[in-house]
């Protein structure tokens, strides 16, 4: 008969606690995760859960997954997730944790993510230090997309994308992150560990906790990198890609710490605390009397403005100095500029929604107002514009083939205005006067006060604030002279 092991010495194997019971997105396998068979990431991952349930830190751990084979790592983590673009997880990492800074906050990336795409948030996050822990597995080839060379793909190896294999003259040379971010003076703990058998998975797993510990102390950035194998994307069994990752990856790419500074790093500044709700009004500068009773003066608005003309014409800030308005007098705003690379004469436009309900998009496909500065893009637009709506056009009169009936048009000079005020360049504001006017969108004590906090010069404050008066009284003109009453957005 064996002899009857004692409870207390029998090796138990079963799931983290911080991993949900069953993976909902695999239908009739909810027990399996999507990685391939021999796949790193599976071992990856069950070490980062053991470490987080060791440490006790599940409810304030959020796990940052970008785009690769790490997509679906909130199916699995019953954490804090966020999912991002691809390469972005360190920046989104850094908001996270600079707005939570009671979080555990953990970005997880591969090497096609976080070295390629991604390499410029890692660097800058690095050198800031950002309290966050980096896990970086390196497989040294793109898995999720197809096999394409990664900035870690050995030389001589063929991808789908170097078919003759990587040449150092035309592809470039293996990247060495840990070692580069190593060079910087922000990071904390930089170390390298690999997958290629149970003796490297355990010190592996000591480098995660290490990582996760060091934010847990407030100090700064960490970054465990980890040797990953890839059997299926390699061509290898995987018992192949394991012996792949102890005698080929760990020769190109030395283990080790590369960086340790926790014995000296002291905890990192805690940030001021989130102001109250009350507050913010008065951070804001909004006066008392155009924030509770704001929103009920506004009554039912939804109105969607286009503003379109050249680069240069002030199209952006009278979409700006709209959106600022619209949340002073207590309305859900929307602003999307596009311009193109020109800072001069180029196209230039912008989106602006002003509604008491919340926005579900900011783009303005059809519009209840447009405010064109150049007949391009009164062209352009003009058939976007809602039956009923406003057009306020930059010139003498409106073109002959450019009307509609179903519409209000307004047809003023607002840069010739504008230099009869002494600058021609507030024409954009005179065509936001007309469109006060006009519409009765937004009171223009509400716009004044905006204009007071946007523009910063008292010349131009007041410059403004005289072609704001321009417009409108150009439009009132209009009014009385035309029997037709412009319907209002």
């Amino acid at each position: 008969m064996p002899e009857k092991i004692p409870a207390h010495m029998k090796a138990v194997h079963e799931k983290a606690a911080c991993l949900y019971d069953s993976y909902f997105r695999k239908g009739e396998n909810q027990h399996q995760t999507h990685y391939c068979p021999g796949c790193g990431h599976g071992i990856a991952l069950k070490l980062l859960a053991e470490a987080i349930d060791e440490l006790g830190i599940r409810d304030r751990a959020i796990v940052v997954s970008p785009v690769g084979c790490s997509v679906f790592l909130y199916y699995y983590f019953d954490t804090g997730n966020v999912q991002v673009a691809h390469g972005r997880a360190p920046a989104v990492a850094t908001g996270l944790k600079r707005s939570r800074p009671d979080a555990i906050v953990i970005s997880y990336q591969g090497d096609g993510d976080l070295a390629a795409i991604g390499s410029a948030e890692i660097v800058h996050a690095a050198n800031r230090g950002e309290a966050i822990t980096s896990i970086f597995v390196n497989n040294a080839i793109y898995g999720m997309t197809g096999g394409q060379m990664a900035p870690t793909t050995p030389l001589g190896k063929k991808t789908t994308t170097t078919p003759f294999g990587r040449a150092a003259h035309r592809d470039g040379h293996p990247l060495h992150v840990s070692e580069m971010l190593a060079t910087l003076d922000g990071p904390v703990y930089i170390e390298r560990v690999a997958l290629g058998n149970v003796k490297q998975i355990l010190a592996a797993k000591r480098a995660l906790r290490k990582a996760l510990e060091n934010q847990m102390r407030g100090l700064g950035f960490s970054l465990v990198e980890v040797l990953s194998p890839c059997p299926t994307i390699w061509k290898m069994d995987p018992v192949d890609a394991q012996r792949h990752v102890r005698e080929v990856m760990t020769s190109l790419y030395p283990l080790g710490v590369k960086c340790d500074r926790t014995a000296q790093a002291q905890p990192l500044p805690a940030p001021p605390p989130a102001p109250a709700l009350d507050e913010l009004p008065r951070l804001l500068r909004i006066p008392e009397d155009e924030t509770g009773a704001a929103r009920h003066a506004a009554g039912n608005v939804d109105c969607r403005i286009k503003v379109a003309g050249f680069g240069g014409q002030g199209v952006l800030l009278l979409g700006q100095l709209l959106a600022e308005a619209g949340m002073d007098w207590g309305l859900e705003v929307s602003w999307l500029p596009s311009y193109g690379p020109e800072m001069r004469s180029g196209t230039s436009n912008c989106h602006v929604r002003l509604s008491t309900r919340p926005i579900d998009s900011p783009l303005v496909a059809r519009s209840h107002v447009l405010i064109a500065l150049n007949e391009p893009s009164l062209r352009k637009f003009l058939p976007a514009v809602l039956p009923g709506g406003t057009v306020l056009y930059n010139g003498a009169e409106m073109p002959a083939d450019a009307t509609r009936e179903d519409v209000a048009s307004y047809a003023l000079p607002f840069f010739e205005i504008a230099d009869q005020e002494g600058a021609a360049k507030a024409g954009n504001i005179v065509a936001l006067g007309a469109l006060l006017e006009a519409t009765g969108v937004l009171p223009r004590e509400v716009v004044d006060h905006a204009m007071a906090r946007v523009v910063k010069s008292e010349k131009w404050l007041e410059i403004d604030r005289r072609a704001l008066l321009r417009g409108m009284e150009a439009v009132r003109r209009m009014k009385t002279q035309s029997a037709k009453e412009p319907c209002h957005a």
